[in-house]
C-alpha cells in the first residue's frame, strides 16, 4: 500500500501593499498630538530664560556700564572693566582655584573609599551610610561652617593634636597655618570646603561604583589578577564616569564660595567670590562685581571643558 503525498496547501492571497509613510499622512497626525512634546518642554524653557538667561543678560549689560550709584549708570560698552578687575584680583582668582583644586583632591581621596565602601561591603547598612552621607544637608550651610570655628578653635582637641604631632610645624613651613593656629588661615578654608562639599563628591561616586557588574571582578579573579590589579584595570575606569562627575560638582561650587573664605579665613585668604559679594553689597561697584563673575565663569568653563576632555569620558552619572 502506497502512501499518498497531502495535498498543497492552497496559496494565501496576498494582501494589500502596506502603503509608504508620506509628508500627507504625516500631516494627518493631530496637530495637538504634534505639538504636545513642545508643551512639555516649554515651563522648563521658560524657567531658563526667567530664572538663567535673562539675568546673565542683565549682568552683561551691567559689566559693560559706568556710573554710579548716586548718578546712575549707563550702557557704555566699557570693556577695560574686565581688564582692570582681572589686574587688581588675579590673586583672588589664583586662590580661589588652589583652594577648590585642593578640596576636590581632598574630597576624592577621602569619598573614594567610603563610596567603595557603601557600594561593594555595606550589605544590609547601605541606606543608613547613605543617609548619613546626606545627614550635613540636614542643616544650614552656615550653621555646618560656623561649626568648624569651634572645631578649630585654638584651645581646642583638633590644633592640640596636631601641634603634638607636629604637623603645624609642617602646614607653617608651608604657609597653610599660622604658629599654633589653624583658624583664619588656607587650611581652615580648604578644611571648611572639602567638609561642605565631600557629600556631592560621595554620591556620584557611590551611583558609578554601584553600576559596576560583580561578576567582572570575578572575572578578574579568575585570571589570577590581584586585588590591587583588578581595582586599578577594573574598578576605577569603570567609576570614571563619577569621578568626573563627582569632581565637578565638589570643584565649580568651591571655586565660587565666599562662606567658608569669610568665615573661617581672614582678609589674606579672600576668594574671588568674596570679592564678589564684597563688590555687589559693599562697594556697590556692580560693573566690577559683574565683570568679576563672568570672568570667573569663563575661567571655570575653560578649566571644566580642559579636564572633561582630558579624562577621557563623556559619560557622566
Amino acid at each position: 500500500m502506497t502512501a499518498t503525498a497531502a495535498p498543497p496547501a492552497p496559496a494565501t492571497p496576498p494582501g494589500p501593499p502596506t502603503p509608504p509613510v508620506t509628508a500627507a499622512a504625516v500631516r494627518k497626525v493631530p496637530r495637538r498630538k504634534r505639538l504636545v512634546p513642545y508643551w512639555l518642554l516649554l515651563p522648563g524653557i521658560l524657567w531658563l530664560l526667567i530664572f538663567f538667561a535673562l539675568p546673565m543678560v542683565y549682568q552683561a549689560s551691567t559689566s559693560v556700564q559706568t556710573g554710579s550709584l548716586e548718578k546712575g549708570f549707563e550702557v557704555t560698552w566699557h570693556f577695560q572693566t574686565y581688564w582692570d578687575a582681572l589686574q587688581e584680583y588675579y590673586p583672588q582668582f589664583l586662590r580661589s582655584l588652589l583652594y577648590a583644586g585642593t578640596a576636590t583632591v581632598l574630597c576624592l581621596l577621602l569619598g573614594y573609599p567610603l563610596a567603595y565602601l557603601i557600594a561593594f561591603k555595606a550589605g544590609r547598612w547601605r541606606n543608613l551610610l547613605l543617609v548619613l552621607v546626606i545627614a550635613p544637608f540636614f542643616t544650614s550651610f552656615l550653621i555646618r561652617t560656623l561649626a568648624w570655628k569651634t572645631i578649630l578653635a585654638d584651645d581646642g582637641a583638633v590644633v592640640g593634636a596636631l601641634d603634638t604631632l607636629r604637623v603645624l610645624d609642617v602646614t607653617s613651613w608651608l604657609g597653610w597655618t599660622a604658629d599654633d593656629r589653624v583658624l583664619a588661615t588656607p587650611m581652615a578654608v580648604v578644611c571648611g570646603l572639602t567638609y561642605n562639599f565631600l557629600p556631592f563628591m560621595i554620591l556620584p561616586l557611590y551611583t558609578s561604583l554601584e553600576r559596576i557588574d560583580g561578576r567582572l571582578h570575578e572575572a578578574a579573579g579568575d585570571l589570577y589578577a590581584r586585588p590591587s590589579t583588578t581595582f586599578r584595570k577594573v574598578t576605577v575606569p569603570l567609576s570614571m564616569p563619577g569621578i568626573v562627575s563627582g569632581t565637578l560638582l565638589t570643584f565649580i561650587p568651591a571655586s565660587g564660595d565666599y562662606v567658608n573664605a569669610e568665615l573661617l579665613g581672614s582678609t589674606d585668604t579672600k576668594m574671588v567670590g568674596s570679592v564678589i559679594q564684597s563688590q555687589f553689597l559693599r562697594v556697590l561697584d556692580y560693573p566690577t562685581a559683574a565683570a568679576l563673575s563672568f570672568i570667573l565663569m569663563a575661567v571655570v568653563l575653560v578649566v571644566v571643558t580642559v579636564y572633561i576632555r582630558r579624562s577621557g569620558t563623556e559619560d557622566l552619572v
